[in-house]
């Protein structure tokens, strides 16, 4: 006897539910988690098998299973709220598109952005009820991030050089990941500290006395998470310059030396080429413009600025600077190197996912 597996249910779609499934779908800022239930069930609707909608849409056959039964058994109601034990729910789905379509596509009144008492009152729901339909599709309108296109012509093959580094690091060399952390303040608080207590937090006054600068200057070694690093008041092309030469004497002379940096004016005037020019073994490669992300030492900036400098308290720079001292020379007493896990391929795939759906925003 042939085994041809448990049926599945059968599904047929009215001409209403089909022009629902094929708005939500339609909707350019329309929550994507709805779009593709709307997709899965416009696929099962045609007579495709789980196993053909699945590899259709990039998703598993459970995932399928479960949205092709949620339609059967609650139709359009199974593709917003997972059913519930108790009273039958009382907000329709209808409810529900028109609050994730407000949210995406509109904003109130004399305001920038929806909070749950506009949006409950313009909606005639409770706050809480907003609140777990924004959480349900992951909407966070009083969130904003920021950011910032690379507009380096030669963006494609900086990406492809420097992962190509971290991926696949050249024999009989070290890369580094170099940069500097300018103008770190010596901060002094006007008053002390409330210690924390059960309870209650740390309470830190708002004012302070600045009492100078320092610039870090570091470089992360990308195969053991080691630091070479030194301290400047200023950070010109001549810091820059006794930086490198604080590399060359630390790297052992039979290595090569590659040196991750970005764009900035001090690791590309004629004093640092020339010093290059004298220095074969040392390569220079530059992320493209606006990719600090893609230089991992950023990462190791921010392990000092959360561990020390976001709450210290230094009356002299000197203090400040044998701080920063110690916190690194702890560090390579146990040094972490970041494991690099995506390819260039996939980096420039997300990037374009990202692009297109900017360049849809408007419209």
């Amino acid at each position: 006897m042939v085994m041809t597996g448990r049926p599945k249910a059968l599904l047929e779609l009215t001409s209403d539910e089909t022009e629902q499934l094929e708005r939500w779908v339609r909707r350019r800022k329309s929550a994507q988690a709805l779009a593709l239930r709307s997709r899965i069930v416009l696929a099962c609707a045609t007579g495709l098998t789980n196993k053909e909608v699945a590899a259709q849409l990039g998703v598993s056959m459970p995932t399928v299973g479960k949205w092709r039964s949620r339609f059967v058994e609650s139709r359009l109601d199974g593709l917003v709220d997972e059913p519930r034990s108790g009273r039958t729910p009382t907000i329709t789905a209808e409810q529900v598109e028109d609050v994730v379509v407000a949210t995406l596509e509109s904003t109130p009144e004399h305001a920038t952005h929806w909070s749950r008492k506009k949006m409950a009152e313009r909606s005639g729901l409770s706050k809480s009820t907003i609140g777990r339909i924004w959480k349900g599709f992951g909407l966070k309108p009083h969130l904003v991030d920021g950011f910032k296109l690379s507009n380096d012509p030669l963006f494609v093959d900086k990406v492809y050089d420097v992962v190509g580094l971290y991926l696949n690091p050249p024999e009989s060399a070290v890369v580094l990941c170099v940069d500097e952390k300018s103008q770190v303040q010596a901060l002094g608080r006007s008053q002390p500290a409330f210690p924390m207590m059960p309870g209650m937090p740390e309470k830190r006054t708002h004012d302070y006395v600045r009492n100078g600068t320092t610039s870090l200057f570091a470089a992360f070694n990308t195969a053991d998470g080691t630091v070479i690093s030194s301290l400047h008041r200023r950070h010109r092309s001549i810091e820059f310059k006794k930086f490198l030469t604080k590399i060359d004497q630390e790297v052992p002379a039979d290595l090569d030396v590659h040196l991750i940096c970005d764009n900035y004016g001090t690791h590309k005037t004629p004093a640092v080429k020339t010093w290059l020019v004298a220095h074969p073994r040392f390569q220079m490669h530059f992320t493209p413009t606006y990719s600090s992300w893609l230089n991992q030492v950023e990462r190791f900036f921010a392990f000092v600025t959360e561990d020390l400098l976001q709450r210290s308290h230094h009356n002299t720079v000197q203090q400040l600077e044998a701080d920063i001292r110690g916190w690194v020379k702890d560090w390579n007493t146990h040094p972490k190197p970041f494991i690099w896990t995506k390819s260039a391929d996939e980096i420039l795939e997300s990037l374009g996912r990202l692009l297109k759906r900017i360049s849809g925003a408007g419209h």
